[in-house]
């Protein structure tokens, strides 16, 4: 996966010293891999492009996705989200399919005001925070959903996620996914500043089915969760 760069995306609404923890991570887990952030407050991490503060939305996030896929010259391209932890393995591991979206199901959520804590697996779940993919696929793909739909305010929210998940329901060229498994998860952090804990969930969010108070490389629940402060 030597020919992949990084896409780094922010709000920058995560607290400070948990958005640079998550950072440092990034750069263990990366291994030289390039690294573009794009972020709305000007970042000193790998090759930043600051797009100003034009809010948290879902629909800016893969406005900012896209600003870094086109930055970046690799012919890979792997999301990375400011309230993740990153394995190595992650970034690793699988080259995607041509023509594919590739999503990471190996992963653990941690819920930020669970007391005790523990980590849960949500399993099916393909999110935005795991996939890798071409470069230029994600280009073709983004710039023609927002062709489609050029006013935040009038997008199908509940459609208006994933490449390669919703664009039946977006009515756009419907494109193929993959899974795979990184040997070594990565941690999802659930917590108040997200998007979706805003917009949709909130605390009202429920664990996944798989649960466990400890796992290989991270350790317990419970020290990972101190990350968040």
């Amino acid at each position: 996966m030597s020919d992949t760069a990084i896409i780094y995306y922010t709000a920058n609404e995560a607290p400070a010293s948990f958005a640079a923890a998550v950072r440092a991570q990034i750069v263990k887990a990366a291994d030289g891999l390039p690294i573009i952030s794009v972020s709305q407050k000007p970042l000193d991490f790998g090759e930043n492009i600051c797009v100003g503060e034009i809010g948290q939305h879902v629909y800016n996030i893969f406005q900012q996705v896209l600003v870094g896929a086109k930055a970046a010259t690799t012919r890979y391209v792997a999301m990375a989200e400011d309230d993740i932890l990153y394995s190595r393995e992650h970034f690793h591991t699988h080259i995607p399919s041509p023509g594919v979206f590739a999503y990471d199901m190996a992963r653990w959520g941690v819920f930020t005001w669970t007391d005790p804590q523990i980590f849960s697996v949500r399993v099916g779940r393909k999110c935005m925070s795991m996939l890798t993919c071409e470069r230029e696929l994600l280009i073709e793909s983004l710039e023609e959903r927002f062709a489609a739909y050029p006013d935040k305010e009038n997008i199908p929210l509940k459609w208006f996620g994933e490449p390669g998940r919703y664009e039946r329901g977006l009515k756009l060229t419907i494109r193929p996914t993959e899974e795979f498994w990184a040997n070594v998860p990565s941690i999802m952090f659930t917590h108040p500043a997200a998007v979706a804990y805003r917009v949709i969930h909130g605390t009202r969010k429920s664990h996944g089915t798989i649960r466990a108070t400890e796992i290989p490389v991270w350790g317990r629940a419970e020290d990972i969760a101190k990350f968040y402060r």
